[in-house]
C-alpha cells in the first residue's frame, strides 16, 4: 500500500498511480522467537501447501479500543474496515492460508491491533511492525519479536537518499536485525536503492526485504535504470523482494500481464528463492480490482515450474517471516 508515514502513502500512491531477505535464521533467532504454531484443525497436507500472502494491512472500525493516531481521522480509513474476517473472504478461495500483516499507518507506532490479531489467529499471521527508530529501537525489536514480529517497516519520509539510513537509530535497527534475524522491510522508490545497497555492504548479515518492486512502475513507466538498480541489489544474499501491488504498477489493469517482464527480470537476478508474492490488501480488492487475478498471475504463469510457484507463493515468505 502507498500510504502516509509508515506504510506506502495511500494518498500519495493513488496520485502517482491511479491518478497521475532472505531472512537467515540463527540459533539466536530460534531461541528468541521460537517455532510458529500452525493453525489447529488443518491436515498435514494443508499445512505444507497452503499459500502465503506476504503483505496485507488490516484495521478495525472499533476506534475506542484501537484509536487512530492523532494525525489521522476516521474519514481517512478507506475502506472503513478491513478485518481478518474480511480478508479471509478474499484470500481463502485462492487457498491462501497464511498472511504477513504489515502495520497500518493509521496506528503509527501502536502495533496493538496487529499484535492482537496475530494472537487471536495463532499460526495464521506473521507481522511487520513500525517503531520509533529514535526510541531505543533494538530493545523494542526484541520485545516485538517475542510476540511474533519478524520484520520492521522503514521508509525515507522526507529525507534524501543519502540521509535516511544515516541516523544512529537506523544503524541500531540494522544491527539488531542482523543479531536476531529480523528483516528491515523497505517502503521506497527506486531512487533509494543505491543507499540500501551501501547499507547492505555495511551490514551483510541483516535480512532485507524490498516492498512492491521498490514501486517501479507506479507512474505507469517501468524504466530500465530503475529495474537495473533493483536487480543490482541481488548481489547481497540476504536481500529479498516482494513482487506485489499489481493494482498500482504498470498499466494497473487485470490480468496484469504487462508486469511479467519485470517479474522475469527479478527471477533472473534473485532466483525464485528470494522473491515472494503479495497482494497488498486491501488495496488489491478496491477500486474495481480483485484478489484472484493478482494471485493467478503467478499461479497460472506457464513459464514457471510447480517448484518455482511454490517458492514464490509460499516458501520464500515462509522462510523470511514464519521461521
Amino acid at each position: 500500500m502507498v500510504e502516509p508515514q509508515y506504510s506506502l502513502n495511500r494518498r500519495e500512491f493513488s496520485k502517482a498511480s491511479a491518478f497521475a531477505a532472505v531472512a537467515a535464521s540463527s540459533a539466536a533467532t530460534s531461541s528468541l522467537i521460537g517455532a510458529s504454531k500452525l493453525e489447529e484443525g488443518k491436515s498435514e497436507e494443508d499445512k505444507t501447501t497452503g499459500y502465503i500472502d506476504a503483505h496485507v494491512h488490516v484495521w478495525t472500525p472499533e476506534l475506542q479500543q484501537y484509536p487512530l493516531h492523532e494525525s489521522f481521522k476516521k474519514e481517512d480509513m478507506q475502506p472503513s474496515s478491513f478485518t481478518p474476517e474480511q480478508l479471509f473472504a478474499h484470500c481463502h478461495p485462492s487457498k491462501v492460508e497464511r498472511i504477513v500483516l504489515i502495520q497500518m499507518s493509521f496506528y503509527r507506532f501502536d502495533n496493538s491491533y496487529m499484535l492482537d490479531m496475530m494472537d487471536k489467529h495463532q499460526g495464521v499471521f506473521s507481522g511487520v511492525a513500525v517503531i520509533d527508530e529514535n526510541d531505543r529501537p533494538a530493545r523494542e525489536m526484541v520485545k516485538l519479536a517475542k510476540q511474533g514480529v519478524r520484520g520492521f517497516r522503514i521508509r525515507p519520509h522526507d529525507k534524501t537518499p543519502d540521509q535516511w539510513l544515516a541516523g544512529d537509530g537506523m544503524q541500531a535497527m540494522w544491527k539488531a536485525g542482523a543479531k536476531h534475524g529480523l528483516a528491515m522491510c523497505h517502503l521506497i522508490d527506486a531512487k533509494h536503492l543505491g543507499s540500501v545497497d551501501k547499507m547492505c555492504e555495511q551490514n551483510p548479515d541483516t535480512p532485507v526485504v524490498i516492498d512492491h518492486f521498490a514501486r517501479i512502475g507506479v507512474d505507469g513507466k517501468i524504466r530500465e535504470q530503475d529495474l537495473a538498480a533493483l536487480c543490482h541489489l541481488a548481489r547481497h544474499e540476504n536481500v529479498s523482494v516482494k513482487i506485489s501491488a499489481y493494482y498500482a504498477l504498470g498499466k494497473k489493469q487485470a490480468p496484469y500481464t504487462d508486469l511479467l517482464p519485470m517479474i522475469k527480470r527479478c527471477i533472473d537476478a534473485y532466483g525464485v528463492e528470494r522473491l515472494m508474492w503479495a497482494s497488498d490488501g486491501p488495496f488489491q480488492v478496491v477500486d474495481g480490482h480483485e484478489y484472484a487475478p493478482s494471485f493467478n498471475l503467478i499461479k497460472n504463469a506457464d513459464f514457471l515450474s510447480a517448484g518455482d510457484k511454490d517458492w514464490l507463493l509460499r516458501r520464500t515468505a515462509e522462510r523470511v517471516f514464519f521461521s
